[in-house]
């Protein structure tokens, strides 16, 4: 008699399931790592706004966050450290009727990806971008990032971190992106929503998504597992919406400010790029089609 367990049944599977690349299970993330669970978010909200997955690419860069890439099942494209935005970039403006996402880490996007990132938002790059910030470079050994907080400790600043970090939906916003919002991982569903909100939206939109790094932040600062960080989170989260971004910094274990900051409207690069090239040269320009090429 086989010893081997029954395969699961359909309805034992997780909802997920089909939107994850099972055969690289199981991934490389630290338990209580949430980035796992910002995937969960973003998928949920790919399924509820009911959109054509075939017209939904995802690109990643390095780093912890950046291994998103590999395990969703979808067209996705891991790219060089710092790389991932001018990727997502060329993507889009070649195939504009793709949902272009950008999933990586603070250290990725705003360390050595910053001039993509702040440019990206100035010209209103029609993508999505969704960041996890878990105030350290993880994947390399716990260096300092842009994100740590004053204070902080890390492997390159063992005494406490004495950069002033960015904050990041102020940067976003004060660059020019058109929706900003940030949460936690531990707000499961109004991260859902806010993916669902940003889907709908043209331009650059940015998420921020705060997540614990247990193996290391945590562990460098003496904050517990991850379950108290998450505890932290439900305790010192504050939501308010359409707060001035001028005021969202964090400061090291105190308040995170949550929420919708910005949602607005304005052109895109490829909306402002056709209409300045159409009032210049008239019928003789020839704007990309929509599914990939030039009209002919």
């Amino acid at each position: 008699m086989s010893t081997e367990p029954a395969p699961r049944s359909t309805e034992e599977q997780h909802p997920i399931t089909p939107y994850v690349r099972m055969d690289r299970m199981p991934h490389i993330w630290c338990p209580t790592c949430g980035i796992g669970t910002v995937v969960k978010c973003y998928v949920q909200a790919l399924v509820e706004e009911k959109l054509d997955l075939d017209k939904v690419a995802v690109v990643s860069g390095i780093g912890c966050t950046g291994r998103v890439a590999g395990y969703v099942k979808l067209d996705s494209f891991h790219t060089t450290h710092g790389r991932a935005i001018p990727f997502a970039t060329g993507l889009k403006l070649c195939r504009p009727e793709l949902l272009v996402t950008v999933f990586s880490g603070d250290g990725d996007l705003v360390g050595i990806g910053g001039n993509h990132f702040i440019h990206a938002a100035r010209r209103n790059q029609d993508v999505l971008v969704i960041l996890v910030n878990n105030f350290i470079y993880g994947m390399t050994g716990g260096q300092n990032a842009p994100t740590t907080p004053l204070g902080a400790k890390s492997s390159t600043m063992f005494f406490g971190n004495f950069e002033r970090p960015f904050s990041l939906p102020h940067l976003a916003a004060s660059s020019g992106a058109t929706y900003v919002a940030r949460w936690t991982s531990l707000h499961i569903r109004r991260l859902t929503r806010s993916i669902r909100e940003a889907v709908r939206r043209k331009g650059f939109r940015f998420i921020e998504v705060v997540a614990p790094c247990s193996t290391l932040y945590a562990r460098l600062n003496k904050l517990g597992t991850g379950y108290d960080l998450m505890k932290f989170y439900h305790d010192f989260s504050e939501i308010r919406n359409d707060a001035d971004t001028s005021e969202l910094d964090i400061e090291f274990q105190s308040r995170i400010v949550c929420g919708r900051f910005v949602d607005k409207e304005r052109p895109t690069y490829k909306e402002s790029m056709d209409a300045h090239y159409e009032k210049i040269l008239g019928s003789r320009y020839v704007p990309m089609k929509p599914e990939g090429g030039w009209i002919p």
